[in-house]
């Protein structure tokens, strides 16, 4: 993150589309376009990994670390590769607009991809076969993982008959005959999305866009990552969790946060030299040019608490391999583009390993105005360069919906102190994007929400709640060009145009 530089937070599923859901065809690439127009060097998404409505469709849980979320194929991109009908696209008649209804896109999807599925049979496989080669270490186990799911009615992997649970060849490999077809239709839709989504990437660079990803630190415990690496994680003999992940309680929780997430052995992954971790990174190097890593303090320590406790406050903190692990990565991958999530209560062992290694951490600006205004750390003027700078993420209020609901009289006063003026609602949020663009960090970014000035109504995740997230969408008219042209304004005069790069 070494030149200046801006950039906008939106995920896939928010971009606007005729299909229930943002997804990899048109409207990416239009996205793409209001970025260049705007000056803009940066598009951040959310994860990629596949979602489903058990987990509330979170992208932060997932049942694979590689594969993706094939409900972002591009319907008309499948249409005009003569995938499927223009009639077939009756399925989307009716589906919400403005938020995404995720039952109805599931089930509406899925009938194309079955269409797509037939008629793919019936062509050249070349392109297909070279992208199972290419990907055959995770995708092999991922399509068994899917439909072995089905196979067992959605149940938890360890509660499979016990020759599938514990990956007997023999087993494996009679109930894979059995459902050859389902497998190879599980790697025809990872096949299709990557063909997608390698196409956008390269439309966003020849643009100037690099593309910001986001890698989850766990895993969850229903997926394929686990079923096929048990060794790595701490589980008992029966497969079962013998921690969980999580974090201690603290200002906002009294009984902390239980993610339910199993936690790493690191003795074990060291032996053979973290493998697993190193083809993860490497996949996502692949498919992103940046990548930002959620709760980058579990790599230096973790809070880890046994398996049966109903609130984190019996857990423990336990050491994780931080120098280890990252030179090992950086003797693979010497210029690792790494943004760390370094938010909440963050110790100096962390901060000392994020400069030992120069990464880059985060600042979020609606954090900064409950303090001291001098001292405070999300603050611009406490900013250095090697940093990367939001309004808020996706997990925070929209600026208007901070203000509006959030903040409180004193605090308010704070606000206007440090700005040195008063501001109306209105003028707010370009006031605090002006405030991050002026500043000494090397890149900052924006929720599109922040950019059009929306309320809490339009926020992407309550943290803690487990319904209605993830559902926001961009609206085809909101971008104008008038608010892109300001964006581009302020981009150029705070030396962040790509143009001047």
């Amino acid at each position: 993150m070494g030149n200046r530089g801006s950039g906008l937070l939106l995920h896939i599923s928010s971009l606007w589309s005729d299909f229930g859901i943002g997804d990899l065809g048109p409207t990416a690439y239009r996205f793409i376009d209001m970025l260049k127009l705007a000056k803009q060097s940066y598009w951040q998404v959310l994860p990629l990994n596949p979602t489903n409505s058990i987990s509330g469709n979170s992208p932060y849980s997932s049942v694979s670390a590689f594969a993706s979320n094939v409900f972002f194929i591009s319907p008309q991109l499948m249409l005009e590769d003569g995938l499927i009908k223009k009639s077939d696209l009756e399925v989307f008649s009716g589906i919400c607009a403005k938020r995404v209804d995720y039952s109805r896109v599931y089930e509406a999807k899925t009938k194309i991809f079955n269409i797509a599925y037939d008629t793919f049979k019936l062509t050249d496989k070349t392109g297909f076969d070279l992208f199972c080669k290419d990907n055959n270490s995770w995708l092999e186990d991922y399509a068994q993982f899917i439909v072995f799911k089905r196979v067992f009615n959605g149940a938890l992997w360890t509660k499979w008959s016990k020759g599938i649970r514990d990956r007997v060849p023999e087993a494996i490999i009679k109930l894979k005959e059995k459902n050859a077809d389902e497998i190879i239709k599980e790697k025809f839709l990872q096949y299709l999305f990557f063909r997608q989504w390698e196409t956008l990437k390269k439309y966003a660079n020849d643009s100037g866009i690099q593309i910001i990803g986001d890698i989850p630190i766990y895993v969850t415990y229903d997926s394929v990552d686990v079923w096929t690496n048990p060794a790595i994680f701490k589980l008992d003999a029966d497969m079962n969790l013998r921690y969980l992940a999580g974090v201690p309680p603290d200002y906002f929780s009294q009984t902390g946060q239980l993610w339910g997430n199993p936690v790493y052995d690191w003795e074990v992954m060291a032996k053979n030299g973290y493998k697993w971790w190193m083809q993860r990174v490497e996949h996502n190097l692949r498919i992103f040019d940046k990548v930002r890593i959620d709760h980058f303090r579990g790599f230096v320590d973790f809070w880890q608490v046994p398996a049966g406790e109903e609130t984190a406050i019996k857990g423990a903190w336990e050491k994780a391999p931080a120098i280890d692990f990252f030179n090992t990565l950086l003797s693979e991958y010497p210029d690792l583009p790494i943004i760390a999530e370094d938010l909440g209560i963050i110790t100096d062992e962390v901060r000392d390993t994020i400069k030992h290694f120069g990464f880059a951490g985060m600042k979020i600006l609606l954090f900064a105005f409950y303090e001291d205004l001098k001292k405070h750390p999300y603050l611009p003027h406490n900013y250095n360069q090697n940093c990367v700078a939001y309004t808020g993420t996706h997990d925070n209020n929209t600026v208007r919906g901070w203000f509006e609901n959030e903040l409180k009289p004193e605090d308010k006063e704070k606000l206007f102190n440090y700005l040195g003026k008063e501001v109306s609602i209105d003028d707010l949020g370009w006031e605090l994007i002006g405030l991050l663009m002026s500043s000494k960090a090397n890149t900052v970014l924006f929720p599109v929400q922040d950019i059009l000035g929306l309320g809490q109504d339009n926020r992407m995740n309550m943290p803690g709640i487990a319904q209605n997230n993830w559902q926001w969408r961009l609206a085809n008219d909101q971008l104008t060009e008038n608010i892109l042209k300001k964006l581009s304004i302020i981009t150029f005069n705070s030396n962040r145009s790509m143009y001047l790069q």
